[in-house]
């Protein structure tokens, strides 16, 4: 092998990937290529440009998630998952295409200018994945009470024996379905709205037992045990937070543990003028996952004055 080192950029979709290929510092590409996105084919490529020197890889995180970065890996490529919100942009930039994107991908990367993300194991991303099933689950419920609650509205049923989904409202519900004159369309509408809440509420029940399973297994009982000792955080907000967050070490300081998570104030201050906004979690989904999950658990946990009707 030379001394020579390729930088390359890739572009990552579901069906291709374009490579952009940089001999060292070149000004111009070596090579841009459309390659299916399929390792069988994909592993003679790399193999071709190890044998010219050594290889850096780059691709921009995304839904397509770190199999490629796995696998470019096994084969001896150096590669790197890049935060997208990070890479630089061109003011008045136009265009925007595959080939372009892998061209700046690369020129960024050999220029030290772009930040890599962590890289979860396959373990720490399977228990990532079941924690953020469930919170679909608690999502999908809530959608679930929407279409009772209307479909009931449409029909003039409206509860008036305090607030919905307690154990008196559902019995409520259960008397409507049994006693109301309905019709027989509306009856077995009404029926199945209510099974399908049930369906959902047994199995986001059942993930929640996993993941208490899981919280007491060797890799996150003692980040868990330690996120406990916080009031209003309970397995499941601990778990979220030990899940997204991963390796705790990665961060500085706390200020860049708050900033990770979008917890620190937006400004916008220019000459004598200082201006601060809000903190940055607005548009950061991350950030609304974990206090999403915190918010569910400190409303079960929290000390305190709590209806024992209310069903979770």
């Amino acid at each position: 092998m030379s001394n020579l080192t390729l930088y390359v950029g890739l572009d990552v979709h579901k069906d291709s990937i374009t490579a952009a290929v940089f001999e060292g510092m070149a000004s111009e590409p070596a090579s841009v290529d459309r390659l299916p996105s399929d390792f069988r084919k994909l592993r003679p490529y790399f193999e071709r440009l190890r044998a010219r020197g050594m290889v850096n890889a780059c691709y921009e995180a995304s839904g397509a998630g770190y199999v490629l970065h796995r696998m470019l890996t096994e084969w001896g490529v150096h590669c790197e998952v890049i935060a997208p919100s990070l890479t630089p942009v061109r003011p008045g930039q136009q265009r925007k295409h595959d080939r372009r994107d892998a061209l700046n991908l690369a020129r960024f990367y050999r220029a030290g200018e772009l930040t890599p993300v962590r890289i979860p194991t396959e373990r720490e991303e399977q228990v990532r994945d079941l924690v953020r099933c469930r919170e679909t689950f608690q999502r999908e419920i809530l959608r679930s009470r929407h279409y009772v609650l209307k479909f009931l509205a449409r029909r003039g049923f409206i509860f008036q024996g305090g607030g919905h989904w307690t154990r008196r409202h559902r019995r409520w519900l259960e008397q409507v379905l049994r006693e109301a004159e309905l019709s027989p369309q509306d009856r077995i509408v009404f029926g199945e709205y209510l099974s399908l809440l049930d369906y959902k509420i047994q199995r986001r029940n059942e993930l929640d037992r996993r993941i208490e399973e899981l919280a007491l297994s060797p890799a996150y009982a003692d980040a868990v045990g330690r996120l406990k000792c916080f009031r209003g955080i309970e397995t499941l907000a601990a778990m979220t937070l030990a899940t997204e967050i991963g390796d705790w070490r990665r961060f500085q300081s706390p200020r860049h543990l708050m900033a990770y998570l979008g917890l620190v104030p937006s400004e916008h201050s220019s000459g004598e003028r200082q201006s601060l906004g809000p903190i940055t979690k607005a548009g950061n989904s991350r950030c609304r996952h974990v206090h999403s999950c915190r918010s569910a658990s400190a409303d079960r946990r929290l000390p305190g004055p709590r209806n024992p009707d209310v069903l979770s």
